[in-house]
């Protein structure tokens, strides 16, 4: 059985599954779906085309499914997809997607999104990522698995963020950020392989030395991003394979230009 405060306004048409749980005086939408086991907090209105797995915790105060803040937005219906096991603390934003991509605003499992977090429209977040405290997601950025972002940042409309990525306080991203790195300062750069992070990750010591030989040539060797990607795709079969393709795709996708 869901255990639904007296004060909490639930529309007869929302779906929750059993075990959620719904706090003092939060609002939930007619064309919501909650799955088993998550945790609304007080105040908080979950509202649109919103779907939300299992497990997930959402502190109070937080708007789930608002209209996207696009002056082209016409009503059109979009939709914010949720996965599992998120927490998600006091104050956050995430709108739903725009008629400009898939309509759609998705975020994965097992993200740890601090308070006053905001995911605008046609946004798309990875899995295991890190958001901290004031993190602003601008309209269609991406980011990849396992990537943290810096309290106080602002990602620019349209950047691509790579897995395993990590973005110092206080940044401001208006371009792409390559997976396995570390950025920070104003103006932001590159300073090193997040070696902290892959050692957390269990990464392989034949995985880690192709990373740094991978930002050795994108960013120490003066090389174009052209050379550079024709020395990353001679790094195959020495090791660590899969994060050569990955950087690779990554490479190979962005538009914005990359953080140098």
């Amino acid at each position: 059985m869901s255990s639904i405060h007296p004060t909490a306004i639930v529309d007869p048409a929302a779906q929750l599954d059993e075990g959620v749980t719904v706090g003092p005086y939060a609002i939930i939408g007619p064309a919501v779906k909650i799955g088993a086991g998550t945790v609304v907090g007080s105040h908080c209105v979950i509202e649109g085309r919103t779907t939300i797995g299992r497990d997930n915790r959402f502190y109070s105060h937080s708007s789930i499914g608002c209209m996207p803040q696009d002056m082209s937005h016409r009503g059109e219906l979009t939709e914010l997809v949720i996965g599992d096991r998120n927490t998600v603390f006091q104050y956050c934003t995430f709108s739903t997607g725009t008629h400009k991509e898939q309509g759609l605003t998705r975020v994965g499992s097992d993200n740890w999104i601090m308070a006053y977090v905001h995911l605008a429209h046609d946004v798309v977040l990875g899995n295991h990522c890190v958001l901290a405290n004031n993190a602003t997601l601008a309209g269609h950025v991406h980011v990849g698995d396992w990537a943290v972002i810096g309290g106080l940042t602002g990602v620019h409309q349209f950047v691509h963020i790579g897995a395993h990525a990590m973005i110092g306080f206080q940044a401001h991203v208006s371009q792409d950020v390559v997976p396995y790195m570390t950025v920070d300062g104003n103006p932001l750069a590159v300073r090193a392989v997040n070696l902290t992070g892959l050692k957390r990750r269990d990464f392989t010591p034949a995985r880690i030395t192709a990373i740094r030989q991978m930002h050795k040539l994108l960013f120490r060797q003066s090389l174009t991003l052209e050379q550079a990607r024709s020395e990353i795709e001679a790094l195959k079969g020495q090791g660590g394979d899969e994060d050569v393709q990955l950087m690779l795709d990554f490479l190979a996708g962005s538009k914005r230009g990359l953080v140098r």
